[in-house]
């Protein structure tokens, strides 16, 4: 629900986190799929698809998360992420520039 305060009103207490438990869990499926393949448990991106009974493709755009900028990795995790920004945004081509991507998703 959102808490629409009077005009002139005083502080308010800050809006409670929103946590995307959709990106949260494929921000932590790309860590995870990165180490695999870093680690040499998987061989190759075809390999790691074949692994968890995905599509390589989708795989591919998960792991693209593994470049977003620290601070909107952080963002997300904490629920502070734009009201707008769904999973789906980030599975797009993204700039790989940190700046960049904080004013494609963070304004």
């Amino acid at each position: 629900k959102l808490v629409i305060a009077p005009s002139g009103a005083e502080a308010w207490a800050p809006p409670r986190a929103r946590i995307d438990n959709t990106m949260v869990k494929a921000l932590a499926r790309a860590h995870r799929w990165k180490r695999m393949l870093e680690s040499g448990d998987v061989g190759s991106l075809h390999h790691l698809a074949r692994t968890e009974r995905i599509n390589p493709s989708y795989a591919s755009r998960i792991l693209r998360l593994t470049l977003l900028a620290p601070d909107i990795v952080e963002a997300i995790v904490d629920g502070r992420q734009p009201a707008g920004l769904q999973l789906e945004d980030l599975l797009v081509l993204f700039p790989l520039e940190w700046e960049r991507q904080r004013v494609a998703f963070l304004t």
